[in-house]
């Protein structure tokens, strides 16, 4: 008798396992819940029976408008070769899925599927399978170099054969708890050639006769020597893949943390309303009750926001953890060829996994607070006290004030105000947040403004600061250690504001009395002998303007070059009138 791992290594049966081990789901539809028949492959890699697919209706189908009036629509259909294909939606998790342009048809054939109902049906009590060669017969034989199933007749026919008489044919039985049996996949265009190539240009496993055929002078190698490159690439997308799963049960174990603590405040605030309201008669009573159903509208408001995310961290965690167990399994389980046959669809969806965009942070704070102080108006004639406070500031509708944000004087106290609110956009109306304020010379590192961060107690900070270099700075802020709306941003620090040390005129000969010798920065003269400006004389602007540089506007700063103090007396020698 041969030794049991030479028979299993030469009848291309995998390692043994249990039979219980392997789950109805794998071989089992989950549409009709019996075993596969011509499993297909969705995108979404869930494998279903080709008639239960041919049996769903379409979800969308993208249809063709003709041209020639006289076709009916159904026509005009036909007619379209390039007819997007139709998507249809899997009954297993919903998701939209397009169809290839040849349909249901087209879908990857799932082999491990059938080969696990192979091996199911071997182990099966009561009838097994049908002979290969006269379909008639119960087959108890298989003989491994032909890759079929015989019945007792055709065994003894295929060892009276000169052809098999050779072939060593052994019992179905014997072949019972192993994991998988390697059946040849056979060519769909030449059913009698086995896939033993790879269309490197198709991305797709061929026969010997496509080669010289449809995928002419296409780049091709045997299946053998391509395994080991899209192999890697599958295990690189699954690896990726199996982060963002470790990632979305993390979150999900967080928002369940979140979802316990919210529990927890509502039942602490609950005790703390009650013990507040017992020292009340009606009035009080009657304001305990209010809070309470106002706790109780917040946590279902919040519960339900948070049941929201988890069963949207949930579907996505599912869809995940399909790819990355059906990818384990065809990377562990699968042959080379069905690897290669298997590959488009699932790096496609394990591609389309990884793009998708989440959040793993709670999409709402746990925070809830009761205020017993703070007044809550009139109850049944009586002034009462206690709040609830659930307002959390959101970084994001935090908003800064104030003319000294993007630019500030050099040695100048300069200042701008912070205010804080929560998600709907509503001030805080309470101070007591952490608030972070860096201001950074973008030239010169080792330079830093500390500017001073005043709580209002309003939902208000004054934050001023007094720069003391030139140039341009970077100012970042920060609430709960995220920026507010429009941080970090730009602030330019300029010379020190310069003062005129001229005076407002109409013109020169009114403002110095008519002195001859007075001038004026706008370079205005009067005839005469007049060295300044007058009305309706040449250089003059035709308005009010400053004697020392020139500019018409009276709230401005001095731009006379050199500096107004270094003037000559004589653009100065002006008295206001």
């Amino acid at each position: 008798m041969s030794d049991p791992q030479e028979q299993q290594r030469q009848f291309g049966i995998m390692s043994e396992i249990p039979g219980e081990v392997r789950g109805l789901a794998r071989t089992r539809c989950p549409l009709c819940t019996e075993l596969f028949l011509a499993p297909k492959i969705l995108p979404c890699l869930h494998t279903f029976c080709m008639a239960c697919l041919e049996q769903l209706e379409p979800f969308s189908v993208l249809g063709f408008q003709a041209e020639d009036s006289d076709l009916t629509s159904d026509e005009s259909w036909l007619q379209d070769h390039n007819q997007p294909p139709l998507s249809v939606l899997c009954p297993v998790c919903d998701t939209e899925v397009d169809l290839p342009p040849g349909g249901i048809n087209d879908l990857t054939t799932d082999h491990l599927a059938m080969n696990e109902v192979l091996l199911e049906t071997l182990q099966a009590q009561g009838p097994g399978m049908l002979c290969d060669l006269c379909v008639d017969g119960e087959a108890v034989k298989h003989c491994p170099t032909c890759k079929a199933n015989l019945c007792h007749f055709c065994c003894q026919a295929h060892r009276r054969q000169k052809r098999t008489a050779s072939h060593a044919v052994v019992d179905l039985e014997d072949l019972k708890g192993y994991s998988r049996t390697e059946k040849p996949i056979l060519c769909p265009s030449h059913p009698s050639e086995d896939l033993t190539l790879f269309c490197e240009q198709c991305e797709q496993p061929v026969c010997r006769d496509c080669v010289v055929g449809k995928h002419r002078q296409h780049p091709y190698a045997f299946t053998a020597s391509v395994i080991h490159k899209h192999g890697d690439s599958m295990r690189d997308l699954l690896k990726s893949t199996q982060l963002h799963v470790d990632t979305l049960e993390g979150a999900l174990r967080h928002i369940e943390g979140v979802s316990s603590a919210i529990c927890s405040h509502v039942e602490a605030v609950a005790g703390e309303i009650r013990t507040f309201a017992d020292g009340y008669i009606r009035a009080i009573e009657e304001h305990r009750d209010q809070l309470l159903k106002q706790l109780e509208g917040l946590k279902v408001q919040k519960e339900t926001l948070l049941h929201l995310q988890k069963a949207q961290l949930e579907q996505l965690l599912m869809d995940m953890r399909t790819g990355v167990e059906f990818t384990e399994r065809l990377l562990t389980s699968g042959s080379d060829l069905e690897i290669l046959i298997t590959k488009g669809v699932v790096a496609s969806r394990l591609r389309k996994l990884n793009k998708v965009d989440y959040s793993i942070h709670p999409g709402v704070e746990d925070g809830i607070q009761f205020s017993p102080h703070e007044k809550a108006g009139q109850c049944c004639g009586y002034e009462v006290f206690g709040t609830i406070l659930y307002k959390a500031v959101d970084p994001a509708k935090c908003v800064l004030q104030g003319e000294d944000l993007h630019s500030a004087r050099q040695n100048q106290l300069a200042s701008f105000t912070l205010l804080c609110n929560d998600t709907s956009g509503e001030q805080m109306g309470r101070g007591g947040e952490p608030i972070w304020v860096t201001i950074i010379h973008k030239d010169k590192k080792d330079c830093i403004i500390k500017p001073s961060v005043c709580d209002k107690r309003d939902g208000t900070y004054h934050i001023s600061y007094t720069p003391e270099e030139l140039g341009t700075y970077t100012v970042c802020i920060c609430v709960k250690g995220q920026h507010v709306q429009g941080s970090p941003f730009t602030l330019t620090v300029k010379n020190k504001f310069r003062r005129h040390q001229g005076v407002f005129h109409c013109c020169t000969f009114c403002s110095s009395g008519g002195q001859k010798a007075a001038r004026c920065a706008c370079s205005g003269t009067m005839p005469g002998g007049y060295q300044g400006c007058g009305h309706g004389h040449k250089g003059h602007p035709g308005c009010p303007h400053w004697s020392c540089c020139g500019r018409a506007i009276e709230n401005s700063e001095c731009s006379a070059v050199p500096p107004c103090e270094n003037l000559q007396r004589s653009l100065l020698k002006t008295v206001a009138l």
